[in-house]
């Protein structure tokens, strides 16, 4: 396991006594609380990029995704202006800037 790992854990461990009084009411170990979780979203990004670094620098390969995981493809039609969208009304339909609205 990696350091920035081990302080990650740590520091969780570490403020959960807070984290009870907090939801308690008391105010000042929200404080503490929202400083800890500070410091756990700094630990967490030392983390992600420590990993990137070993994927990087390469490690092991990143797995391929199994045939058919992946996200469904649109059909035809797909996209495009869909009928009775906007612009779909004789003389243009929709908002024009300036406008009153009134015809």
């Amino acid at each position: 396991m990696s350091q920035n790992y081990d302080r990650l854990v740590q520091a969780v461990n570490d403020v959960r006594d807070d984290v009870e009084k907090a939801d308690g009411g008391n105010k000042a170990a929200t404080a503490r609380v929202r400083k800890a979780m500070m410091d756990v979203k700094n630990i967490a990004q030392d983390i992600r990029k420590e990993m990137l670094e070993k994927r990087d620098s390469g490690g092991s390969p990143p797995a391929k995704p199994a045939p058919g995981s992946g996200a469904p493809k649109p059909g035809p039609g797909a996209g495009g202006p869909k009928p009775g969208g906007p612009g779909s009304m004789p003389g243009g339909g929709g908002f024009k800037p300036g406008g009153s609205g009134l015809r």
